[in-house]
């Protein structure tokens, strides 16, 4: 039996969450039974702890880039002086130029603009063109008059869409069945490629086990 989320839950977790995010929610069940996150509380509470640690507490939308010349070489070392090629200065506080750098010729973006264009989104940051196709190719299986999230990229923050993408980026990754072993640096590395944030991760996680009385 499905385990269900109530908006009540999310309250402590997010005070603040946004509006399209909490409106996701009020209609989004359907998306966590189809992806399997509901089968468990365990399996919920880690993609919770995983979600609120993508998405400031369900409050961000897209991937904040907006790094001091000081940061810039503390986390792109390869990129920016003085171990790297780059001038710091010449990207700090500038989002789209950065995006465009550290983002740009990978992850199937080709245009000059896409590293921006297609930077961190939604719930779980989707990031890079071949994520956005991707998920649009898995949410059409689901629904074959589900927008072209290559196309309209902010769909990915919409209060339609953003629980779905999130749900089956969760789902395509083997995220159930890694929570199921209660393991959150397996969960993390599969959401995230790296350990970045594990400390904070493991802190959503404590919360949301506490609401599901694990």
């Amino acid at each position: 039996m499905a385990v269900t989320l109530p908006l009540a839950a999310l309250a402590p977790l997010a005070p603040s969450i946004r509006s399209s995010y909490r409106e996701a929610f009020t209609n989004g069940q359907v998306w966590l039974d189809r992806c399997g996150i509901s089968e468990t509380p365990l399996r919920l509470a880690h993609f919770l702890a995983q979600i609120m640690h993508e998405s400031g507490g369900l409050t961000g939308q897209f991937e904040s880039l907006n790094y001091s010349a000081a940061r810039l070489p503390i986390v792109w070392p390869k990129r920016f002086k003085p171990t790297g090629p780059l001038d710091p200065a010449a990207y700090a506080h500038n989002e789209q130029k950065l995006a465009n750098e550290v983002y740009g010729g990978r992850m199937g973006n080709t245009g000059t603009n896409d590293g921006f264009t297609y930077r961190g989104r939604g719930i779980i940051q989707l990031t890079g063109k071949d994520g956005y196709r991707n998920v649009t190719q898995l949410l059409r299986k689901h629904d074959p008059a589900a927008p072209d999230l290559v196309a309209k990229p902010d769909e990915v923050i919409s209060a339609q869409w953003s629980l779905a993408v999130a749900t089956l980026i969760w789902q395509s990754k083997g995220c159930n069945e890694k929570a199921d072993e209660d393991n959150i640096i397996k969960v993390t590395i599969a959401i995230n490629g790296g350990k970045v944030g594990l400390a904070d991760r493991t802190e959503w996680l404590a919360r949301t086990k506490a609401v599901f009385k694990i």
